[in-house]
């Protein structure tokens, strides 16, 4: 796991077209996440349900 340190207003950029910028630290930390639409992004609750609805037996 890489750990960074970014302040509000600071981006952080992952491959060539995903940027991750803080727009506020307080009792949270709320993200802006800019990736092109074909890729999918989710909080890891989300994610965890939609995965799980995949692997249930069709009725």
């Amino acid at each position: 796991m890489l750990i960074l340190t970014r302040r509000i207003g600071e981006s952080i950029v992952i491959g060539n077209d995903i940027t991750i910028q803080i727009l506020d630290v307080g009792a949270q930390v709320k993200l802006g996440i800019e990736a092109p639409k074909d890729i999918s992004v989710h909080r890891a609750e989300i994610y965890a349900k939609i995965q799980a609805e995949r692997s249930e037996p069709g009725d």
